[in-house]
């Protein structure tokens, strides 16, 4: 691919990282728990929308109740398309502010507003808004992995799954693209695509943390692992991998691919709907520590660690999860997402017709 010339914001994102603390039952907890649950969301019409980096508890439970487990593309579409009059979202703060954007109508509960995404506290909307004013000629594309109100400076958003897709169909019209948050992904799409981008410089906190070196080691260890990546990671880490892609498209890839092992460099909850989809197969963490490394992460996001049964229960009995946007903000945040889902569709559709003909 052509190499273009990129700029990054030179800015370091501050926040705090909170301590990744998963859930702790009790014994004899965990049941009456799940069918507490799964009894409110009968009772207050609504249907569970989990993230495959959430806890097993919670996506089980979201599969048993006709609801839904997925990266943030499916769960967009999936809480729009649902007839419930309420979604509840297990993930992070930015799905949350997504499903209601896209579902004004309904109301939107989380089991932890406090559940929030490294992406997105590093990208301000005052000074992202200030960077697009800098580059006014170009088109404003935001990864899913931001606020209400930084959407609703963008002209489109997209995920993972999409964005290649949408950079480069962008770039064919000629349009030169203002890339935000995540400059890792934003440097892929861009090697990719060969479009003309700049880069926010914002990054994950947990892909981030994976090391090409010790990553070649353990494929001197494991000669016959395949090594799946997510285009977050950075791009030592990416140029070893056979497949690169969204977190569905990674549970495809171990279903499809005749290897028996898989080196895995995304979060590690990613791997209950990995075991669950290709049983009998082996999956290896890809390593996050090495010299230098800090290993925050640990590969499992500690906001997302923050959804579990109990908070579930609380947030569907007394309403104290749910999620406002401001409705000047949310007009202007579900043209892009909006564009997305449509493109997507679209896509989907010629795929389809595609292999028909």
């Amino acid at each position: 691919m052509s190499s273009i010339p990129k700029i990054i914001i030179p800015r370091t994102p501050k926040f705090e990282v909170p301590p990744t603390i998963s859930e702790s039952l009790e014994p004899g907890e965990r049941e009456p728990l799940r069918a507490r649950i799964r009894d409110l969301l009968r009772e207050k019409d609504a249907v569970l929308i989990a993230h495959y980096y959430t806890d097993p508890d919670i996506q089980l439970l979201a599969e048993e109740t006709g609801g839904y487990v997925s990266d943030s593309l499916d769960m967009a579409r999936f809480g729009h398309e649902h007839e419930a009059t309420t979604l509840v979202v297990a993930g992070v703060r930015f799905m949350g502010e997504t499903a209601k954007i896209l579902n004004p109508e309904k109301r939107v509960l989380m089991p932890e507003l406090q559940a929030e995404c490294s992406l997105d506290l590093g990208c301000p909307p005052k000074e992202f808004a200030e960077f697009c004013d800098r580059h006014p000629d170009r088109t404003v594309v935001v990864y899913a992995n931001t606020s209400a109100a930084v959407k609703a400076r963008a002209d489109w958003m997209v995920t993972s799954s999409v964005a290649v897709d949408i950079v480069r169909f962008l770039h064919e019209r000629g349009e030169k693209i203002l890339w935000a948050p995540d400059k890792y992904l934003g440097d892929y799409v861009q090697r990719q695509s060969g479009a003309d981008m700049i880069l926010w410089n914002g990054s994950c906190i947990v892909h981030e943390e994976f090391k090409s070196l010790e990553l070649e080691d353990m494929r001197r260890r494991y000669p016959d692992a395949k090594i799946l990546v997510h285009p977050e990671s950075p791009e030592a880490v990416i140029r070893q991998a056979d497949v690169v892609g969204s977190t569905t498209q990674l549970i495809k890839a171990a279903q499809a691919l005749d290897a028996r092992r898989f080196i895995v460099a995304t979060d590690k909850g990613i791997f209950h709907k990995m075991q669950k989809a290709a049983p009998g197969k082996e999956f290896i963490e890809a390593p996050t520590a090495g010299r230098g490394a800090t290993c925050r992460s640990c590969a499992h996001c500690p906001w997302m660690a923050m959804n579990g049964l109990r908070n579930l229960e609380h947030a569907l009995v007394t309403g104290s999860g749910e999620v406002f946007v401001d409705e000047d903000i949310r007009v202007q945040a579900v043209v892009p997402i909006q564009r997305m889902l449509e493109f997507a569709m679209t896509r989907k559709k010629q795929v389809l017709g595609a292999s028909d003909a």
